[in-house]
């Protein structure tokens, strides 16, 4: 397929200006130029005229959004694979490095030499009912894409009989027990459900399981192959909880705690027309209805006289040091240089990555780009902004939590908020997660952008009629770069994106061609996206007041109780929790009345900037107290005691990690056991609240 129309787009932006629009945008410099000066020399600070400066800057950002400069970034990030740690990852780095300082930012690179994992050798035959002997393609055949595999997996061979296991989960297993199928010793083949890969492999080794061959079902790409990672946890391996630098401490590979993060047992991944002809063979035909709901051709068919399929599966690869490279560009801050708000997107791809990751790189370059022209306006942020580029998060989150390991204090006392976008654009629809105390800002911003497929309409139009107004994703999974920042130095954070579940997820299909055909032709989704991000970050550096919202996040804590009320039915109580979650209310609704009197003011004193520094302290910091030093129980690395994994990936709670373990915990002890573990974990989140309570009051007891 030949490139996008850039011509085209060229007509559909503002990109290439006209004469008159050149006019304009000189006239809009001037007068701002002009206002910024004349502002700055003034002997009071006016929170009024603060206020002006900073719509008229929010509203430029938004007219200097070019679909034709997002595409083309895009464009140049996707011309070669660029999985972390190898030499075409490197001009990556480069690539993004010399756009920031060609844009006049401070920037610099990390290195980090951390534990990757590469494929060497894989093979699959099948041995089919009829005696015949199929070698099973193992690869999409496209040039400088690594092979399909799991990375962490430990190299072996397996040789067994090939047992349908519908999507891996415990209810799965116990439908082929009750069936009289055995399971241990085979081979599963598993579709891909709501699971990580680590826990479907994890579950598989559970239940006496030889080797996993996982499959995405497609309508489309069904020769894409979803690579991925099967590890356990986040970050480096062999330096969990510091960073990897150069002279750090490494566990050694035999080491037990580096040991539990890897599976045991092989596993690799499948196209849907390689998983066909396996599945096609076997006798599906007493399996429950609801696991035929696969676009995968299942056998019905008795087993022939050949008997059941047998499948030989190697896979070799090896696990190495690799070196990565984050890459930062800072905006200092002119009043608050002291207060970080960072934005964050991973850089490296499993492929060509136009979808994962870098859509979103291409609108964290054009973000770049556009504070670049605010800054020839005259343009400083008050806080501090850092544009963060992650490598390595395909093996595990790699880049970031090695960042947040690094600079955990520093974080931990200066930190306001982290804005992340993995996949800017992964076809229609908007989606966001965030911590709850930033609902109102993500409402707030969305209603300012137009939304890129509905004319008239604004992001927030459509996103709430769709979806509803509720509709936030909370940021407890081990999906993206938010994970250290939420789960482990409890920054409040946000996370942003168009689509859900695109068919070249993973393959060797993620590319620019795809994006410009399917995902977003005319690029208006990034450009959205890039101005969602933007505005967030706009905000969050400038407003006087940060702009924290934590009744909303008072009332989901009430939502999650009275949820909790309902899974326990009274057999534990819930009181200490209601009492801290109203505590936090109060002190939510405190501080909030005490940011609407500032806000109110015209002008500031000494005196009166010094008490909204001391405010913006205290709704920076709430959010720490969720963190408990000890950790979860069994994974101390992750602290927040609201949102985090549960261990167990199918337990009703989706928060509250460290409650939902207790409750699966506690179904194998008696009862008196079971209510005094649940409650242990109980009283430790009544603690975490009480202690954000007590940072939103600011006062000691």
């Amino acid at each position: 397929m030949a490139p996008p129309p850039l011509k085209q787009l060229t007509t559909l932006c503002s990109s290439k200006p006209s004469p008159v629009t050149t006019l304009l945008f000189f006239i809009i410099i001037c007068v701002l130029g002009f206002y910024t000066f004349h502002s700055s020399s003034s002997s009071s600070f006016s929170a009024t005229s603060s206020l002006r400066n900073s719509v008229r800057y929010r509203q430029f950002l938004l007219s200097s959004a070019s679909n034709y400069t997002v595409a083309s970034y895009l464009r140049s990030l996707t011309l070669h694979p660029h999985l972390a740690g190898t030499e075409p990852s490197s001009e990556t780095v480069r690539y993004v490095e010399s756009h920031f300082r060609d844009l006049g930012f401070e920037t610099h690179s990390i290195r980090y030499d951390a534990l990757l994992s590469y494929p060497k050798y894989a093979s699959l035959t099948a041995r089919l009912p009829n005696g015949s002997v199929v070698q099973i393609p193992l690869s999409e055949n496209v040039e400088g894409v690594v092979k399909p595999y799991h990375a962490y997996s430990p190299s072996g061979t397996a040789y067994g009989v090939a047992v349908f296991v519908n999507y891996g989960r415990d209810e799965d297993y116990r439908a082929l027990a009750a069936m009289g199928v055995t399971v241990a010793g085979c081979i599963a083949v598993v579709r891909k459900g709501e699971f990580p890969r680590g826990v479907v492999v994890a579950k598989a080794e559970a239940n006496g399981v030889k080797g996993v061959l996982l499959y995405a079902d497609s309508d489309g790409y069904r020769q894409g192959f979803e690579r991925g990672t099967v590890m356990r946890g986040i970050g480096d391996p062999l330096s969990p909880g510091w960073a990897a630098i150069d002279g750090a401490e490494r566990l050694n590979l035999n080491d037990s705690e580096v040991l539990r993060k890897f599976p045991k047992i092989p596993s690799m991944p499948l196209s849907a027309e390689a998983a066909e002809i396996i599945l096609s063979s076997l006798d599906t035909a007493s399996v429950p209805p609801e696991w035929r709901d696969t676009t995968i051709k299942l056998g019905t068919a008795a087993v022939g006289p050949g008997g059941p399929t047998y499948l030989n599966f190697t896979y070799q690869g090896e696990r190495k040091i690799a070196t990565i490279h984050n890459v930062l560009a800072v905006i200092k801050g002119l009043e608050e240089p002291d207060r970080f708000v960072i934005m964050g997107n991973h850089r490296d791809a499993w492929s060509f990555g136009a979808v994962d990751p870098n859509s979103g790189t291409a609108a964290l370059l054009d973000i770049a780009r556009r504070f670049a022209l605010l800054r020839k306006l005259g343009w400083s942020p008050r806080r501090t902004l850092l544009l963060c580029s992650w490598d390595a998060e395909e093996f595990g989150m790699i880049g970031s939590t090695e960042w947040v390991e690094q600079n955990i204090v520093n974080l931990g006392t200066k930190a306001v908020a982290y804005l992340n976008v993995d996949c800017a654009v992964q076809g229609p629809g908007f989606f966001s997660g965030a911590t709850p105390q930033l609902d109102d800002l993500l409402h707030e911003v969305t209603a300012q952008v137009e939304d890129p497929d509905v004319k008239g309409a604004t992001v927030y139009d459509t996103w709430t009629a769709t979806n509803g107004i509720g509709n936030i994703e909370r940021l407890g999974a081990l999906n993206s770069d938010f994970a250290a920042f939420v789960q482990h130095a409890g920054v409040p954070s946000i996370d942003v994106y168009y689509g859900r579940d695109f068919p070249v997820y993973h393959t060797a299909f993620d590319t620019y061609d795809w994006m410009a055909s399917y995902g977003d032709p005319l690029f208006h989704r990034h450009a959205a996206v890039g101005s969602i991000w933007g505005l967030l970050a706009l905000r969050l550096a400038d407003d006087l007041i940060l702009p924290f919202s934590y009744v909303s996040y008072a009332n989901q804590l009430q939502a999650y109780r009275d949820i909790l009320n309902d899974i326990l039915d009274g057999s534990v109580s819930l009181q200490s929790l209601s009492t801290s979650i109203h505590e936090f209310k109060s002190a939510a609704e405190e501080i909030e009345n005490e940011a609407k009197r500032l806000r109110e003011q015209e002008t500031f004193t000494a005196v009166a900037l010094f008490q909204t520094r001391a405010l913006n302290d205290r709704l920076m910091l709430a959010e720490r107290g969720f963190l408990d030093v000890d950790g979860l129980r069994g994974r101390t690395w992750f602290k927040h005691l609201v949102y985090g994994p549960s261990s167990d990936y199918e337990s009703a709670l989706s928060y509250f990690p460290g409650i939902a373990d207790a409750v699966s915990e506690s179904m194998k002890m008696n009862q008196s056991e079971g209510q005094g573990v649940i409650q242990h974990e109980i009283w430790r989140v009544v603690r975490a609240i009480t202690r954000a309570a007590t940072a939103l009051k600011g006062e000691l007891s």
